[in-house]
């Protein structure tokens, strides 16, 4: 599992495998529209390691 926060878009993605997006990912919102939840659809045919995290931060573009 990956962890990517973008700074400069204020964007963070969760990538569980680096394989092409299948439908299966339900976000759940508050009354405001907030992200509260994730379900995954078919989790126990999917191959996640909870206990393998790496979190990274992007490098902001402006100074390249």
């Amino acid at each position: 599992m990956k962890v990517i926060f973008d700074p400069q878009v204020d964007v963070l993605r969760i990538i569980f495998r680096d394989v092409p997006i299948e439908p299966g990912v339900i976000l759940d919102y508050d009354k405001d529209g907030m992200i509260v939840g994730v379900e995954i659809l078919d989790a126990s045919k999917q191959n996640i390691n909870p206990r393998s995290i790496e979190y990274s931060i992007a490098e902001d573009v402006r100074s390249l």
